[in-house]
């Protein structure tokens, strides 16, 4: 893959492939012949194409890190409504990885004549290839509609020798060939209309029909089950295939990933009257602000002469479905106004004709929709509804709407395009940057706040499933300039020497982790030859581990040079009898073996270990040595303890490395900063991260009732992030997490204070902590104090957290397990619950609370119990 998955797509594409194994198993095991089905669900923006192309490559290719073998038997049919839709997923899939090309991504087209499918490839199929006039099926015996059978050949069309009906029949009833047919549902553009005949045609190629057996495999591809639940509904499926477990993506991992933008602001009129055209001049600074700040960011990216990529930021402007061209002529004016030195060349449209638009004195070029993104010269779009099947368009910053209030669902729509980040990723430190902006001059506040409670969880098929913040009139917080002189600054340096932890992975492996780690090193010129020095490490370990367990080791040797069989006599009348037998292997029975220790220590280590045994500057390696280190090292990976102690080994130097290497990582672009935070989350323990200073904040400061009536929310001074008068809105806190507030900030040493962010981001502090079911999830505790000590500033944990919540008791196990481990750098770490009134509190920073936390089965009782006190 050209890509490093994210920890929920790495589980997806497992789970994935889990299901796919046993598909495969179903369908070909002779007593079972049992036809399957499942779905892949997650939010627009969760990356399924990526996740679909990792699990295809694995599919075809195999992969080490899921210990899934290759199928040699298999074919996949990706079918949608869409023939562009195909071709852009054929794009995708060929950016997404190393091995799917031009040559094993097929699309199926006249004259498109094969008595079956081939192994190792992907074939596209839509919807409009399969009715009766298409030319790839003209002649199917079982669309014959009465016709004579002996015309039905001179029906089909020249060089169609097989029609696609047949050479599916033919690849699904081939024994060796295993077809997975992917249904994709996820990508289809909102109010697409779909064929008329699709039900049909998706009834027939899954149920089979008239000649034509079901489908082995149908994986759906959706961004929500109900669409899948329907598609199937609609395809009649039988109830004799079997509906295997379905892989659904959390929505919070996705917006935790850093793929999603956190922030959508809402700019409404206050007043009545007609502010369509201020509001656009408004939009127009909005993105000529955002082109400087954008460019800034890319010159504080440089690092040994490598650069950042520019994000040249969009203004989407969103017509009526009949725009008055008047409306429109206006509408350019003014963006012309704001912006003289933009070109007509400059501004384009997405709209239905194709053709260049005059609007008066204006001509606007046409793009198509997949283009946007990457044509930089064009920084205004002209839209109408969501613009295309399969469309974003990341570096659109901007959505100026004259949609009217009760086209809201349209703008929600088109709104959800665009909330992919840019550079894929999280820019640290700077809401502004990660946020995108929605003006909507024919909306009240009663009408935007409808729209928030749509984008924050009403819409299914919105990205993130709601997780974003959507703020109504926000205002920017910058570092506080009213704090006491050098305050801020001894604040925010205390603020990035405290630990964050990272959320630990299911199923992460640590030679791989050093071996990616090792790379980095080396592409950054930070540790050159870092892959050899990690496998020289790695091959002394191994030495050391034959030479340890030789008894097993030599054990193993002999398994892999031994091949068992039974062999069954049978006669007429007779009881069949079992004999077995013993052979010797053969090479490849011995490369077989080979593979498999691959997927235990990485086809990387043992290769470069196969060379380290027989390898070419050895005088005595011949076929015979080589054949012998083979075999060593697949005996080697059959012994559990090598396995334990090559990933403690690689454990360990990964993270002397990365103490080693602190200060060179952290002078790197925040874009390969991220590569190593990747890198270091790579592990099933939680694991140390620096926390980024905060350099802006959009943030909130009025609250609305039912009916939009704003009402300014009240602040507090010393945030770490302020307005000019130095103050903070704490309006969203409650009416007791505001007295917890005052009590702290009242306190004789006290500085400063930082709401913790409470998204996944590196200006936030996250402790990793096991829910009910036993699964990793982030807590990130409400406050950071800040207390001046004879000069030294320290930092205080203290999280109010109501003790009824389910979470309540699994957050305070996993505080107290942070504070035993990093509690020596935090003045206090305390959990705060309100029992009948009352404050209570549990100082993790003292053992016999915390040993009280592990052992506690319920939050109220433990806070009533001795470990508590009263705040």
């Amino acid at each position: 893959m050209r890509y490093t998955l994210k920890d929920y797509q790495a589980d997806a594409v497992r789970d994935v492939l889990t299901n796919l194994g046993e598909a495969r198993e179903m369908f070909h095991n002779p007593r079972l012949r049992r036809t399957s089905q499942f779905a892949l669900t997650a939010t627009t923006g969760a990356g399924k194409t990526v996740m679909a192309a990792a699990a295809i490559e694995a599919l075809f290719y195999g992969n080490d890190e899921y210990d899934f073998s290759p199928d040699a038997t298999a074919v996949v049919l990706w079918f949608s409504d869409d023939p562009s839709l195909n071709e852009q997923t054929r794009f995708r899939l060929m950016a997404a990885s190393d091995n799917l090309n031009h040559y094993n991504l097929v699309v199926i087209q006249h004259p498109f004549s094969q008595e079956k499918l081939a192994p190792g490839k992907v074939y596209f199929l839509n919807t409009g290839k399969l009715t009766k006039s298409s030319l790839l099926t003209r002649g199917y015996e079982g669309d014959d509609e009465g016709q004579f059978p002996e015309m039905r050949a001179s029906t089909r069309p020249d060089l169609q020798g097989y029609t696609i009906w047949d050479t599916l029949r033919n690849t699904i009833e081939d024994p060796n060939l295993s077809l997975y047919m992917i249904l994709d549902e996820a990508h289809r553009g909102f109010g697409t209309r779909t064929s008329s005949e699709k039900p049909t045609i998706v009834r027939r190629l899954v149920n089979g029909q008239a000649g034509m057996p079901p489908m082995p495999v149908v994986w759906g591809i959706s961004a929500t089950l109900a669409r899948f639940d329907q598609a199937m509904k609609d395809a009649e499926v039988s109830s004799t295939r079997r509906a295997l477990d379905k892989v659904v993506v959390d929505p919070v991992a996705v917006q935790e990933s850093g793929l999603l933008k956190d922030t959508i602001v809402l700019d409404i009129p206050t007043e009545s009257g007609k502010f369509d055209t201020v509001l656009l001049g408004r939009a127009t600074r909005k993105i000529i602000d955002s082109t400087v700040v954008w460019a800034e960011y890319a010159r504080t990216q440089v690092h040994d002469g490598t650069k950042t990529e520019t994000v040249v930021p969009l203004l989407v402007l969103q017509l009526p479905n009949t725009p008055d061209e008047a409306m429109v002529v206006r509408a350019l004016d003014v963006i012309f106004q704001e912006w003289p030195d933009l070109t007509m060349d400059a501004v384009a449209h997405v709209l239905g004709d194709h053709s260049t638009q005059r609007w008066g004195k204006y001509q606007v070029r046409y793009v198509a929709p997949e283009r946007a993104q990457d044509d930089t010269t064009i920084w205004v779009l002209l839209a109408k509804d969501a613009i295309s099947t399969g469309w974003d368009c990341p570096r659109a910053e901007v959505l100026m709407s004259f949609r009217p209030a009760k086209d809201r669902t349209h703008i929600t729509q088109l709104l959800g395009r665009m909330v992919r980040t840019p550079l894929a990723m999280r820019i640290p430190g700077n809401e502004k940057l990660n946020s995108v902006e929605c003006l909507l001059p024919f909306f009240d506040r009663k009408n935007a706040t409808d729209v928030v409670k749509v984008l924050t969880g009403a819409l299914d098929d919105f990205p993130g499933g709601g997780g974003q913040k959507v703020v109504i009139e926000p205002r920017d917080m910058l570092p506080n300039s009213m704090l006491p002189d050098d305050a801020l600054e001894m604040v925010l340096t205390a603020l990035e020497a405290v630990p964050s932890q990272s959320l630990p992975r299911k199923a992460a492996k640590p030679v791989k982790r050093l071996t990616a780690l090792a790379q980095a090193l080396a592409t950054d010129g930070i540790k050159p030859n870092a892959g050899k020095a990690a496998h020289a490490e790695l091959h002394a370990v191994l030495d050391g581990c034959a030479a340890r367990y030789k008894e097993k080791v030599d054990a193993a040797v002999a398994e892999v040079w031994t091949v068992h069989g039974e062999a069954v006599k049978s006669q007429r009348g007779a009881t069949p009898t079992y004999e077995d037998f013993v052979e010797t292997a053969d090479d490849r029975a011995i490369r077989d073996a080979y593979g498999a220790a691959g997927r235990v220590i990485t086809a990387a280590l043992a290769g470069s270990y196969v060379d380290h045994l027989a390898g070419p500057d050895d005088p005595d390696a011949d076929d015979d040595g080589l054949r012998d280190a083979y075999v060593k090292v697949a005996a080697l990976s059959l012994v559990p303890e090598v396995a334990q102690e090559l990933d403690r080994e690689a454990d360990k130097l990964a993270a002397m490395w990365f103490d080693e290497y602190r200060v060179e990582i952290k002078d790197l672009s925040d874009e390969r900063q991220a590569v190593y935070n990747d890198i270091r989350a790579m592990s099933t323990q939680p694991q140390r991260m620096a926390i980024t200073r905060p350099k802006v904040a959009v943030v909130e400061t009025m609250e609305y009732d039912a009916d939009g009536n704003p009402t300014p929310l009240s602040t507090r001074p010393k945030h770490l992030l302020a307005d000019e008068q130095g103050k903070y809105p704490v309006g969203p806190l409650n009416d007791w997490e505001i007295p917890v507030l005052d009590k702290e900030m009242d306190r004789k040493r006290a500085v400063a204070w930082y709401r913790n962010p409470s998204h996944a981001s590196q200006e936030s502090l996250g402790i990793a902590y096991r829910d009910g079911e036993g699964t990793w999830r982030t807590m990130r505790p409400d406050f950071l104090f800040f207390s001046n000590h004879d000069g030294k500033i320290a930092v205080s944990i203290v999280d109010p957290h109501s003790h009824h919540l389910a979470d309540a008791l699994p957050k305070l196990k996993g505080l107290a397990e942070f504070a035993a481990e990093s509690g020596g750098e935090f003045h206090r770490i305390e959990a705060i619950s309100r029992l009948d009134g009352q404050l209570r509190v549990l100082d993790m920073q003292k053992p016999a609370v915390r040993a009280a936390v592990a052992k506690a089965e319920d939050a109220k009782a433990l806070y009533n119990s001795a470990a508590g006190g009263n705040y």
